[in-house]
């Protein structure tokens, strides 16, 4: 399905790409096909689609996979039950006991508790170090690494990593290069072009949308590591049902038109952040003195709707903006029309306390939504005044 769609435009792709009508009944939207098992033609006879048991492929699912395919320019997309079960699943298939993976030190909380909490259990070895540092990075590669697990832009201090730069180091190490494209989307960033070995999002986020479903999904070219991540996502089930994967689907169709908007929000936010008298630094790589600026500006299509920024006065004082916003919800997530504040050090990223990933407690965290943007920028100077 690649191949054919491939000189589509990526509005085009999100409509189209497995979605074909229905050939049954003429459906123009893809159905829920609410099933758990599938009629076969005698034992071992499968029907058109090779459909069996809906834990292993359903239809819906299928459409949706094909679509995220599309969207990330890669020849197979799996959907999973939630982003961490994808990044467990891509994990687990690329490391064996005795492996060693470089994770980023600014890394989403529930990657580093996967990584230092449940992995290392199983014998995996990791190293945080700054993967936007290209000698850093190959100071940290040992024999036995295996993954470079990268953010970009990272979470949620939006640090920005050289893709392309990164996919050179892997390839002298002979390790898989992942890339969390979660913040980014396929809209703004393609990471397979740039070398990537795999696309991971949390399709619960942007590609969804809506703040209504929780998803994962892995995007990758490579023939190998498809039959691996499918292989164990069968055998462990951590598949998403129908009606998940029939919301993300609805959700990707909109995708260009919501992260223009995103995109144009936080600008404005980002305009009344900086140089506010109780904010002593905004986090955000459409800024030209965001250390990332350049390469983001040469990988990115726009900037997205991320941005953190710390607050004068400390925790406390970052506390409390967050309790005063009304229109900024305070909630963990992102990625969804409605507009979230958080703070990373106590939710999201509680889990790195104590570790060199620990997030300082002045950092408050915006999903800037889609809500008039006068409307965003006075809540949030309210707040802070």
């Amino acid at each position: 399905m690649v191949d054919e769609t491939a000189r589509w435009g990526f509005e085009t792709r999100a409509i189209h790409a497995g979605q074909t009508p229905d050939p049954r009944t003429g459906a123009v939207i893809v159905p829920i096909y609410a099933t758990s098992t599938f009629a076969q033609d005698g034992v071992g006879g499968l029907r058109d689609g090779g459909y069996e048991y809906s834990r292993s492929a359903n239809p819906t699912r299928t459409a949706l996979e094909e679509a995220l395919a599309a969207l990330e320019g890669g020849k197979y997309g799996l959907a999973f039950a939630s982003g961490l079960a994808a990044s467990d699943v891509a994990l687990r298939t690329m490391t064996r006991p005795g492996d060693h993976v470089v994770l980023g030190n600014d890394a989403y909380g529930g990657t580093f508790r996967l990584l230092d909490k449940v992995l290392t259990q199983w014998g995996v070895e990791y190293s945080a170090v700054n993967l936007a540092d290209p000698a850093a990075t190959r100071a940290a590669i040992r024999p036995n690494t295996k993954v470079i697990w990268s953010e970009t832009p990272t979470n949620p201090l939006l640090g920005i990593v050289d893709i392309a730069a990164l996919a050179t180091v892997a390839a002298e190490a002979g390790a898989k290069l992942v890339i969390d494209n979660t913040f980014a989307t396929p809209y703004l960033q393609s990471p397979l072009g740039l070398g990537a070995d795999v696309v991971l999002h949390s399709t619960t986020k942007y590609l969804g949308g809506h703040s209504d479903v929780v998803g994962g999904a892995l995007i990758t070219s490579d023939d190998a590591l498809r039959e691996g991540f499918a292989f164990l996502r069968n055998a462990g089930g951590a598949v998403p049902g129908p009606f998940d994967a029939w919301l993300t689907l609805r959700g990707a169709k909109t995708l260009a038109l919501r992260m223009e908007k995103h995109s144009d929000n936080a600008e404005r936010v980002v305009e009344a952040l900086v140089g506010h008298r109780r904010v002593t630094r905004v986090y955000y790589p459409g800024l030209a003195e965001h250390p990332g600026h350049e390469i983001a500006a040469k990988q990115m299509r726009r900037f997205g709707g991320m941005v953190s920024f710390a607050v004068a006065g400390g925790e406390e004082a970052a506390l409390a903006v967050a309790a005063r916003t009304r229109l900024f919800i305070l909630a963990e997530s992102l990625g969804g029309i409605e507009s979230l504040i958080e703070h990373p050090g106590k939710m999201t990223h509680a889990s790195t306390t104590g570790s060199p990933l620990q997030i300082s407690g002045d950092i408050l965290r915006l999903s800037v939504g889609i809500e008039d943007s006068a409307d965003l920028v006075a809540d949030l100077l309210k707040a802070l005044d």
